[in-house]
């Protein structure tokens, strides 16, 4: 398997990139996006890889993060949904695009995606809403500010929770708040769709601000 490649650009097509590593030959096809923001000719450049194997033919994905590699693996889990599909909706969305519209339901984004039906963009938010938690965790790039609630003895125990030394170290307060969520009970789709939800509101807040809106968003009302 073919995790990762790094080398020097020979050429860019509308779909691909040829990548030479020590005088071997790499096609590795990316999404438009990623395509956009790779070097030029002559420049180095590195991904990380899908090696996608078929009966007639072995093709190469390439990505410029781990956590997009990931989310093109479990989009092409989904029923329908095929390398160029993924790519394609990688392409419109970007990885946080695609975490954001499956922790909130947002199959519309997922449809803005080129070649993308309704039918498909719903399957693939039903399907994955519940299986994408870990992968959410691995990117969490949003934040959130929100007014801390001083009074609160359950939010104030989650915090102090969250502030412990963790066995595990995780990538940002996104992650950080999903994670203490999920330890309090919260469902991975539930928790997931708070989190996102309170990371849109603002931003360039810590953990423990993030886990206090996520926390009021999940609530019960009345």
């Amino acid at each position: 398997m073919i995790g990762r490649i790094a080398g020097r650009i020979e050429y860019k097509a509308d779909d691909h990139v040829l990548i030479d590593v020590r005088g071997v030959g790499y096609v590795v096809y990316c999404s438009d996006r990623v395509l956009s923001q790779i070097g030029r000719p002559g420049e180095a450049a590195a991904l990380y890889t899908d090696l996608l194997v078929r009966e007639d033919i072995l093709q190469l994905f390439g990505f410029p993060t781990l956590v997009e590699k990931e989310w093109h693996r479990l989009l092409m889990s989904v029923q329908g949904v095929g390398a160029k599909a993924s790519l394609a909706i990688l392409g419109a969305l970007g990885p946080d695009g695609v975490s954001r519209a499956i922790a909130l339901g947002d199959w519309n984004s997922v449809k803005a995606a080129r070649g993308i039906g309704p039918k498909t963009a719903q399957r693939v938010v039903n399907e994955l809403k519940d299986k994408a938690h870990g992968v959410m965790a691995m990117g969490g790039a949003a934040s959130v500010a929100a007014t801390p609630s001083e009074d609160d003895a359950v939010i104030e125990a989650v915090l102090s929770a969250a502030t412990a030394p963790a066995p595990v170290m995780t990538a940002s307060a996104q992650a950080e708040a999903l994670s203490a969520l999920s330890n309090l009970g919260y469902a991975p789709g539930e928790a997931a769709g708070a989190v996102a939800q309170a990371a849109a509101l603002a931003s360039d807040a810590d953990t423990p601000a993030l886990i206090r809106a996520a926390l009021k968003l999940l609530a019960p009302k009345g």
